[in-house]
């Protein structure tokens, strides 16, 4: 089976949706999707036991959240571009698929953030979700 989504869609600027040929649908928020970043500037850098580098924390500042493109990266990831700069996350199908699975949001949590970020003109989803 493909692991990548048939589709990918935004809903709303701060949700991010995805639909799977095997009928799995869900949709996330961009701040989760954000914090969810694979690259080793978010996660740290270690290979084998040697650790290279400690993650980290999330600089809040604008545009953190504010998901501005995604690519596909040739047949294996995505790779998302945030408004604050930050690109370096590449996200397998695999840890993609996993996000969704772990993060789907119901009708009430979306509600909730629509609430939020209807009164936070700037879209910026802090603590919303835990």
């Amino acid at each position: 089976m493909n692991k990548s989504p048939i589709s990918i869609s935004r809903p709303k600027p701060f949700l991010l949706k995805a639909e799977w040929e095997d009928g799995f649908s869900a949709t996330i928020s961009c701040e989760k999707f954000r914090r969810e970043c694979p690259c080793a500037e978010c996660t740290g850098e270690k290979i084998n036991e040697v650790i290279y580098s400690l993650p980290k924390p999330i600089k809040f500042e604008p545009g953190i959240f504010d998901l501005l493109d995604l690519k596909i990266v040739g047949n294996y990831a995505i790779a998302a571009f945030w408004g604050n700069g930050h690109n370096t996350g590449i996200y397998t199908w695999d840890k993609f698929r996993t996000i969704f699975e772990n993060n789907n949001l119901s009708e009430e949590e979306i509600a909730k953030i629509e609430k939020v970020a209807t009164n936070d003109k700037r879209n910026i989803m802090l603590n919303v979700i835990k």
